[in-house]
């Protein structure tokens, strides 16, 4: 039984129950943010526009996440599993004799390319290596100064 303030000239009982189910999906997408693959999980931040910032790449990032389900369908895969076999891949520095060394990707297995393809993504061919330096969390906490 549901309770609502509304007429029903304002809402049928059909529309009151069609939107208590709705909930249902907005719940289901705050629980996939908190958790794996997206894991945004909570930070605290002082400033609004920071708070706001986090909001929005956690919610781009749930779309993303929705956009590769609806496209990974077929394939009986879900998104956490699709990620996981994404990470495959890697970038290969070949270093040929009395030559510069390059970075290429090798080509991707057949189920990573479908991956890809059903997604509408394309791998780059050339890669341009900036020089930053990428630390994981590990590595951070090592280089970090003692205080």
């Amino acid at each position: 039984m549901l309770k609502t303030d509304l007429t029903p000239q304002q809402a049928n009982k059909e529309i009151v129950h069609a939107r208590y189910k709705d909930l249902a999906s907005v719940e289901q997408a705050f629980r996939s943010c908190k958790t794996a693959p997206l894991e945004g999980r909570p930070i605290f931040l002082r400033l609004a526009a920071r708070t706001r910032a986090h909001a929005c790449v956690v919610m781009r990032a749930y779309q993303i996440s929705q956009y590769l389900a609806s496209c990974w369908s077929t394939f009986d895969c879900t998104v956490a599993e699709g990620l996981h076999a994404l990470t495959t891949l890697c970038l290969v520095e070949v270093s040929p004799p009395n030559a510069p060394s390059y970075h290429c990707l090798p080509t991707p297995r057949d189920a990573i390319a479908r991956l890809l393809h059903s997604a509408d993504l394309q791998l780059p061919k050339a890669f341009a290596l900036s020089g930053t330096r990428v630390s994981t969390k590990k590595k951070l906490q090592s280089e970090r100064l003692a205080q």
